[in-house]
């Protein structure tokens, strides 16, 4: 790659600092570029405790930097808005045209999920986002009303890898249970 040709991507991968997601961090929204930070971040600290074989880190965590470079051009999709997830692949899809092969691989491969390093991925982005509403008092969820039943469709998957997912997530729910952030 040349230098020019990094320099670009770095410039325009920037707007992810700058893509809001429903969950708040003190005051404000989180952005789709701190939400990277989190996952990779999660992914270091599990990657011990997944089961052999363990999933390459260095793959997992170039699917999570590339995962949401598609939601420069396309916005975030929150879990639960039942319209945009109508039409969430098919924007993502076309962002990801646009990005360097290198990069549309990796976000291809996440989406898939058939890799062990994909399904890691996502576990640690599932973990990560549902963390985030816990911590931040749910008000996306409770605007809308998210029920448990509803919510475990998306978690569903990430609590049936097991290990290292399961336990947090569970602990989790407990605690939004505790507090009323799920109906």
């Amino acid at each position: 790659m040349t230098p020019e040709a990094l320099l670009d991507i770095l410039a325009r991968s920037d707007a992810l600092k700058h893509v809001e997601r429903a969950a708040f961090t003190g005051t404000r929204r989180e952005t789709s570029g701190e939400h990277c930070w989190q996952v990779a971040l999660v992914a270091v600290l599990l990657h011990p405790q997944a089961p052999e074989p363990r999933p390459d880190l260095g793959q997992v965590l170039a699917m999570i930097a590339a995962h949401d470079l598609v939601e420069i051009e396309a916005g975030d999709t929150f879990a639960f808005d039942d319209e945009g997830l109508e039409t969430q692949l098919a924007r993502e899809a076309a962002a990801a045209r646009k990005l360097p092969d290198a990069l549309a691989a990796l976000w291809a491969e996440f989406e898939a999920g058939e890799t062990p390093e994909a399904r890691f991925a996502m576990g640690c982005d599932r973990l990560q986002g549902f963390a985030q509403q816990v911590q931040c008092g749910a008000p996306a969820w409770t605007a809308i009303g998210l029920t448990k039943e509803r919510s475990l469709v998306r978690m569903g998957p990430a609590i049936a890898l097991g290990e290292p997912f399961a336990a947090p997530i569970l602990h989790l729910y407990g605690e939004a249970m505790a507090r009323g952030l799920l109906r």
